[in-house]
């Protein structure tokens, strides 16, 4: 044997909702009319599935309880073939519009639903739209009291739909008395500025060489795992197309939706990926370890 330490594991997740659950299209979609549209998330979720399969990558599915109590059947498949199921929340409400009590009412429903779909315990939550920020903080605090291990609901950059620019970079501990870890989505460090370089529409829209050297810069000069996330729908360029969105969130939503299956399994093949709950642990660990030498 060498010595020398293998590659690093990194997080890979989904975040399973269907087309029309997105932030983009919240002010044109309501949440009324969902139940009418066209589910498309089965059938993408099972292609998803295949991909992981055929590269040995395991990953955490955060999933909407909504999406939760209609797809049981999807949900025992993802637990059968070895995958961590995560809260999303359920229905894709982002937690700064909700107080303490209704985060908590919101996050438990979700829990309960998906434990039952799926058969599997679910310890881990990200919320809608990376939205705990310096607006929500408290969110902390019910995720522990609930009894949540991990979330993974911050982006630590600035930008124009998300974002908590101050928050580490890394996996930190939000509560002082708690064991609940929080694991960012990943940034890039590029002159002295935060780059997102952690998935979604970032990596579908720019050149796939910009997310390898992002994960790489991550893993060998920080020697940490990176936590990359994508959604169902953006490996479906057949879904419906929403023309009432304003044209920003429609580029946004599109571009690219015909590349993303293909860039997706150059990228699982590429690196080596986990569930979020095993990250999770292991960067808890190094944390306590942290701590205790600092201390």
């Amino acid at each position: 044997m060498s010595g020398k330490p293998g590659p690093v594991v990194n997080g890979l997740s989904v975040d399973v909702e269907d087309w029309f659950q997105v932030g983009a299209f919240e002010d044109v979609i309501e949440r009324d009319q969902w139940g009418g549209l066209d589910d498309r998330v089965d059938r993408n979720v099972r292609l998803i599935l295949d991909l992981f399969d055929e590269a040995g990558a395991v990953a955490t599915f955060f999933t909407l309880g909504w999406v939760g109590q209609r797809h049981g059947a999807l949900l025992r498949e993802i637990a059968y073939r070895g995958h961590e199921i995560a809260s999303h929340g359920w229905d894709h409400q982002r937690v700064f519009r909700m107080d303490p009590k209704t985060f908590g009412e919101d996050i438990s429903r979700t829990q309960k639903v998906l434990e039952d779909a799926s058969g599997a315990e679910v310890k881990g939550y990200r919320a809608p739209s990376f939205s705990i920020d310096a607006r929500t903080p408290w969110a902390f605090e019910v995720l522990a009291e609930q009894g949540y291990a991990y979330s993974s609901s911050v982006a630590p950059i600035s930008h124009d739909h998300y974002g908590w620019a101050e928050a580490p970079r890394f996996a930190f501990k939000p509560l002082p008395d708690s064991n609940l870890v929080e694991m960012p989505v990943t940034t890039a460090m590029f002159r002295g500025k935060r780059l997102a370089a952690g998935g979604g529409g970032f990596f579908r829209v720019l050149p796939y060489g910009f997310s390898r050297w992002a994960i790489r810069q991550v893993n060998r000069k920080e020697g940490r795992p990176a936590v990359f996330y994508f959604h169902p729908w953006e490996i479906d360029p057949g879904q419906p197309r929403v023309s009432g969105a304003p044209l920003r969130s429609r580029l946004r939503h599109y571009t690219n939706l015909d590349k993303m299956a293909g860039k997706l399994k150059q990228l699982v093949h590429e690196f080596r990926w986990g569930r979020m709950d095993a990250i999770a642990k292991r960067e808890n660990l190094r944390l306590r370890l942290q701590s205790a030498v600092q201390g």
